[in-house]
């Protein structure tokens, strides 16, 4: 069976069902590919924890007591508090740390039967668009080491892109499951703000931060989000209380009539005409399979960038002040007094980029800041939403490219932060709005390098984006491409 890491979700879920192999001997093989940490993609692995998990699966198997997704691997975006493995988000100042409890998202995904093979490296507290952020090191894009995978989920999306893994959970505050995923050519979605719990997942920006699956396809995605999803209103005051829903029902309904709007400030200056000519390519599949263009209007998308750069970093300020090295994660070794302790342990404990957001943050909340500024973003965030209500209301879904260009070579950006930000201007909107969101593999652009086209949807209308982006899946190969040697 030495295709195993090349297999599907759902294909892996089938053999284990049939036992046609075990759970202990798909988790043996993907270990295997770990070894090393290719890529740089995790951050912890402890194999006699995912080998003990796989026997339980087997046995779960063996009794007729298997969940859904019973022993097929999983790893998990390292802002999500586990058990099992260390937590540091990416960050030094958490280095070591082991949480007492699962996250809500992590323990959803177990009771399904998923093994957990290990956690995933990351932008710093998710900070970053490239996972150049984080204190342990980049992570390396699979279609060409040279280049960035994304962020901040970039250890998700080169774990599924180099078959160290067949799933994995991402985080998207604007844009950090879709970007990544673009540029590693892979599938991902971000639902709705508040369909799956943020209990366990390590703030970065509350009211925008929503967890999401990461897999090679649109079919694959939907077998974890159904999972994922669900009330949690006990544990998170943000959470919907909206049952969990089988998102694969509804794949392979026709889109024959589906109107499909194109918004056109997705498609002005600063994109790159590698960029445009994959997605339009995908857009005339969706003609062949009886979908309808339609032109409409997002105007304040160029707002979006400003905006999120003021909310994100604002709320970031507050969540990230309770790491001062009084009760968990790192702490100074020399300090005078306690205000001494506090600050030594955020400088040494936090990297740049952390620090330039925490910064932001606490300028625009300050007193006689925070009405120009913070207030007015708010507002603006409002019509940005607004914008995307007029839009649905001549379109069922909205089509775009995920990111301007593909992926950049590291170190282009590494000292203009703002060249980062702006490679967020099309997934940025959607975040804001609280709206589903998803990249799908789409082409590929100059050098060879993966294009993912976006897809936004109304609000609960996840299955809609996966049964689009299903229907594209069958009519192309694009997310069966693999990087060289994978």
């Amino acid at each position: 069976m030495s295709d195993l890491h090349n297999l599907s979700v759902k294909a892996l879920a089938t053999l284990l069902q049939t036992k046609e192999v075990s759970a202990v001997e798909v988790a043996t093989r993907f270990l295997a590919r770990m070894g090393g940490n290719p890529h740089n993609a995790f951050l912890d692995i402890d194999s006699e924890v995912t080998l003990a998990q796989a026997q339980a699966s087997d046995a779960k198997l063996a009794d007729g007591t298997a969940g859904p997704l019973e022993g097929v691997p999983v790893a998990h975006k390292d802002v999500f508090v586990t058990q099992d493995f260390a937590t540091t988000a990416g960050s030094k100042i958490l280095s070591g740390y082991r949480s007492p409890f699962d996250a809500t998202v992590v323990q959803r995904l177990r009771t399904a039967g998923m093994v957990t093979l290990g956690k995933l490296n990351c932008d710093e507290f998710a900070m970053g668009s490239a996972n150049e952020n984080s204190a342990y090191g980049p992570v390396q894009n699979p279609w060409d080491t040279a280049r960035v995978p994304g962020g901040s989920s970039g250890g998700s999306a080169a774990a599924v892109a180099a078959g160290l893994t067949p799933a994995a959970t991402g985080t998207d505050t604007g844009g950090s499951i879709r970007q990544p995923a673009s540029f590693c050519g892979i599938t991902g979605i971000k639902p709705t703000y508040g369909r799956a719990s943020r209990y366990g997942m390590i703030a970065y920006a509350s009211s925008l931060d929503q967890a999401g699956p990461m897999a090679r396809s649109a079919e694959d995605c939907a077998l974890l989000l159904s999972a994922m999803c669900g009330a949690d209103l006990d544990r998170d005051s943000t959470s919907l209380d909206m049952p969990s829903e089988d998102f694969s029902a509804s794949l392979n309904s026709s889109i024959e009539g589906l109107r499909i709007g194109i918004p056109k400030e997705f498609f002005g200056e600063g994109l790159a005409t590698d960029v445009r000519a994959a997605v339009d390519g995908a857009l005339r599949e969706y003609e062949k399979l009886g979908a309808k263009l339609v032109p409409i209007s997002l105007p304040r998308t160029e707002l979006s960038i400003p905006v999120y750069y003021i909310i994100a970093p604002a709320e970031a300020s507050s969540n990230l002040s309770r790491f001062d090295g009084v009760k968990f994660g790192h702490r100074a070794k020399d300090y005078t007094d306690l205000v001494d302790m506090y600050k030594k342990t955020r400088a040494e404990g936090f990297g740049n980029e952390v620090k330039r957001r925490i910064m932001t943050g606490a300028y625009v909340l300050s007193h006689g800041y925070y009405d120009a500024y913070y207030l007015q973003a708010q507002k603006i965030r409002r019509m940005i939403a607004d914008d995307f209500q007029n839009a649905f209301k001549e379109c069922d879904v909205i089509a775009g490219p995920v990111a301007p260009s593909v992926a950049w070579k590291f170190g282009e950006n590494a000292n203009d932060p703002v060249a980062d930000y702006l490679a967020d201007i099309f997934t940025l909107p959607a975040s804001l709005a609280g709206l589903p969101g998803m990249s799908v593999p789409a082409g590929f652009g100059a050098q060879g390098m993966p294009v993912g086209l976006q897809l936004i949807g109304n609000y609960f209308k996840e299955a809609q984006l996966l049964n689009a982006a299903h229907r594209l899946q069958q009519a192309t190969d694009f997310h069966l491409q693999k990087p060289q040697g994978i």
